[in-house]
């Protein structure tokens, strides 16, 4: 049954207008006023979360599958319609994108600063804050599109403002190197773009091919129609699409062996663009597995299941194992995060409703951890003007809070009982076993990796003798601050009472079971004698 269309206020089209009407006017503030065009941001983003927030009130997670729908005519000749609507998993991730950003915003509220270097003269604070709003208008209307082509517009546009944001915006930790510092950059901007790029494309032609194949580009019409029987693919056919579509996805979550682009990019970005590119715009690709590869080919996505959880097993041990060798502090976060993205893929395609509900608290809640502790991370990195683990020591005796704030960062991302991440990691795990106990039994390990390279991070970094470099460094100041303490909160209160997040996924993760017709297997007990 179609869902009914909402006439009402276009709550979810304003949801993403205001980002994208904000960033307009950040960038058109005078140069000389860089001040008022990071507190116009910063004003944006909090009214879009203000929005967020009203949808997430106004979401009944017991009603309709798709909820505020929105649907007018755009490309009538080809049947492309402006469609949205948001299901649990989709409300859920505009919540984490629209409280992030606030944050992301006053942690880089120096980082567009002019600075003297050669390499770093042309900083415009207003373009910086600017593509930041416009990359969370993109996302967040990647999340509520219900058009396939609506969506594809939406997953290519936002590599723009992403592409600028790391190829212009550079780690202060580079100030210094001038020429090797843009050159770097610049290579991380071009590759992060190029991967992406050649996702899009092989999409594209799989997006044309489900047009030809169902007539039109709409989500629900193209799933009711293949509920019916009205609409039959051909085996061969539905497989092709689907890798199409996968493929793009895979690129963007990132899954091994389509991952290399995300250590350069998030270690040459700014630690706000960083959080900006693995704890939202990544989301995009394993959000997009659950609602379009999973929902437009139940079929192929069965069919291709065994080697997709071998790839994200790959991924939870491979990305662990280089974390655990990292020398810089950045990229091992990077690492880290391509071993979460592999718990959260696997998750999904364990075909099981632990597995993937798992997998979308997974989402939220690595948007937290990693922000946290990238954020953190980014902190300490500015003061002392470099990203390599061995230049710190001793950082907990000079600067207690900001060494604590480091600590639950770590501790979230290694999935500690009482954090966040502990409850989605421990569904994802549970679900895979149900199906596969062979690849959970793998995939634990990523859990001993994982406190091996945050504790030996911690370890380094803050304990020990105080180095000489870090003797003055000072703890953090009221806005960072303000940036960290309430992702520690939300860590701390998701973690101990996850069921406002569980009771609004739960009913959206049912409907994807039912798209791929598959049910929780009953457990193995042994009869009494």
């Amino acid at each position: 049954m179609s869902p009914i269309v909402n006439a009402g206020f276009p709550l979810l089209t304003a949801t993403a207008a205001v980002p994208a009407v904000g960033a307009i006017l950040t960038a058109a503030v005078p140069a000389t006023r860089r001040t008022a065009a990071k507190w116009l941001a910063l004003t944006v983003s909090l009214v879009t979360l203000v929005l967020a927030a009203i949808v997430l009130v106004r979401f009944e997670p017991g009603g309709d599958r798709y909820q505020l729908v929105e649907s007018h005519s755009w490309i009538k000749d080809f049947g492309v319609r402006y469609e949205l609507g948001v299901d649990g998993i989709g409300v859920a991730l505009i919540a984490l994108t629209a409280l992030l950003i606030p944050f992301v915003i006053l942690a880089g509220w120096h980082d567009a600063d002019p600075l003297e270097t050669k390499s770093s003269r042309w900083r415009p604070t207003q373009g910086f804050f600017a593509l930041i709003l416009m990359v969370e208008a993109m996302v967040i209307l990647s999340f509520e599109a219900t058009d396939v082509f609506l969506f594809y517009i939406l997953f290519e546009a936002m590599l723009i403002p992403m592409y600028f944001l790391i190829g212009g915006f550079g780690d202060r930790a580079h100030a210094g190197s001038d020429e090797n510092a843009a050159a770097q950059r610049s290579y991380a901007a071009v590759k992060f773009l190029l991967y992406n790029l050649v996702g899009g494309l092989i999409m594209l032609a799989a997006v044309i091919g489900l047009y030809v194949v169902a007539g039109n580009f709409s989500l629900t019409e193209i799933a009711e129609a293949r509920a019916s029987g009205q609409l039959e693919m051909a085996t061969n056919t539905e497989r092709l699409l689907f890798l199409g579509f996968f493929f793009a996805f895979a690129v963007k979550a990132p899954l091994w062996p389509l991952h290399t682009w995300l250590p350069n990019a998030m270690g040459e970005a700014t630690a706000p663009v960083a959080v900006l590119i693995t704890a939202v715009v990544d989301k995009v690709g394993t959000f997009a597995m659950l609602r379009f590869c999973l929902g437009l080919f139940p079929e192929a996505s069965k069919w291709a299941t065994p080697v997709i959880i071998a790839l994200a097993l790959i991924s939870i041990v491979y990305g662990a194992l280089l974390a655990v060798g990292q020398r810089d502090i950045k990229r091992l976060v990077a690492y880290a995060s391509i071993s979460h993205f592999g718990f959260i893929i696997m998750g999904i395609f364990a075909m099981t409703s632990q597995g993937q509900s798992g997998a979308t608290l997974y989402m939220v809640n690595h948007g937290l951890s990693t922000a946290a502790l990238m954020l953190v991370a980014g902190f300490l990195i500015s003061r002392r003007g470099s990203r390599l683990i061995a230049d710190y020591g001793g950082v907990q005796k000079v600067a207690p809070v900001l060494a604590g704030t480091f600590l639950i960062g770590g501790l979230a991302t290694l999935s500690l009982p009482g954090l966040a991440p502990f409850v989605s990691e421990f569904l994802v795990l549970v679900g895979t076993f149900a199906r596969y106990p062979v690849a959970g039994i793998i995939a634990t390990t990523g859990i001993v990796l994982a406190a091996l390279y945050t504790l030996v991070l911690y370890q380094r970094t803050m304990t020990g003798p105080v180095k000489e470099e870090v003797r003055t460094m000072p703890d953090l100041r009221v806005r960072e601050l303000a940036v960290v303490a309430p992702l520690i909160a939300l860590l701390i209160f998701l973690g101990v009472f996850p069921k406002p997040l569980t009771d609004i996924v739960n009913p959206a993760v049912t409907h994807t079971m039912s798209d791929v017709q598959q049910k929780d297997p009953a457990p193995e007990v042994e009869a009494a004698k």
